[in-house]
């Protein structure tokens, strides 16, 4: 990849294939505009005094606590590099959301783990969405007895935070093994009634775990009915749309809505496409950590452009 590119905003629906692999983002609120930033340069000294803006948020996503096969026989381990390093940041932002697949296979056991290791990160708020792999037992059971309180166990619900508009949808309880996502009907018009009424200059951000754009329907990366959702969040002047489930980063621009994927902290996916299908991307050890990388990625609002560094864990 380039370590610089230009997103042209002219072509609608054209997909920015940035980065591959990773551990989490930290966004920046400036001018009203969301910006991604390399959680290594967040978390460096010099970065405090260099970087304008307000830091308002991480993600992490698919840590796939459980999953311990060749891919990434400890992720327990890369989700504690990814804990450390936030934590190393000199100024903290007060949240953090996770996109999903906290666990591997919603085990109680799974869930008390990832509680265990998230406890240790220095951030006062964690919100989250459940993944396909939260989900396993059609109900999810476990993971709404531990994270449902916040949306009365629906799974979708909305907070503010700074001036931002939070929105957690859940695109996977009707989810099907490489099958597209989907919200459904009530969910929508739950959606819709939210967002009437508030100010079009109001910085929304949206998160849930499946793409919320069509990525490569073969392998379902992508929610079947997330163009009623996003026809609800084109009259605001900035949207961040934030899933998970590929591991890897995807960009896409489409007016004023940024979409972007989120590396996992436990194993690479294949590009889009390459391969009999999705799945853990096996790797020689030496590169596994290579693979597991941070992003820098650096928005400008005027004119729109993206650049990026690559800084690995290993």
């Amino acid at each position: 990849m380039s370590s610089e590119t230009e997103i042209d905003t002219s072509r609608r629906g054209a997909l920015k294939c940035l980065a591959f692999g990773g551990a989490g983002t930290l966004f920046m609120l400036s001018g009203g505009v969301l910006a991604p930033l390399d959680l290594a340069i967040a978390a460096s000294k010099k970065h405090a005094t260099r970087v304008s803006g307000i830091p308002l948020f991480l993600q992490i996503s698919d840590t796939h606590i459980g999953f311990n096969k060749e891919a990434n026989p400890d992720v327990a381990g890369t989700l504690k590099q990814t804990i450390d390093l936030i934590n190393a940041m000199p100024v903290k932002p007060a949240l953090a959301i996770h996109t999903g697949d906290i666990t591997h296979l919603s085990k109680p056991q799974e869930f008390d783990a990832a509680a265990q290791l998230m406890s240790g990160l220095n951030i006062s708020e964690l919100h989250t969405v459940p993944g396909e792999h939260d989900v396993t037992d059609g109900l999810g059971t476990e993971y709404f007895s531990r994270f449902g309180k916040a949306s009365a166990n629906k799974g979708y619900y909305t907070f503010d935070h700074n001036g931002v508009h939070f929105v957690a949808l859940v695109n996977v309880m009707n989810f099907k093994p490489n099958g597209l996502g989907a919200f459904g009907d009530a969910q929508l018009a739950w959606l819709e009634q939210d967002l009437k009424g508030r100010s079009a200059s109001t910085p929304i951000v949206v998160f849930a775990h499946m793409p919320m754009w069509t990525i490569y329907e073969p392998w379902g990366w992508g929610t079947g009915d997330a163009d009623q959702a996003t026809s609800y969040l084109k009259r605001f002047g900035s949207v961040t749309v934030l899933n998970g489930h590929i591991h890897q980063i995807v960009q896409k621009v489409e007016g004023n809505i940024t979409f972007h994927t989120a590396r996992s902290t436990a194993y690479p996916q294949p590009t889009a496409g390459v391969g009999p299908g999705p799945g853990p991307l096996k790797v020689a050890s030496d590169q596994l950590p290579k693979m597991l990388g941070i992003t820098s990625i650096k928005v400008l609002a005027h004119p729109l452009s993206a650049s990026l560094t690559d800084t690995t864990l290993g």
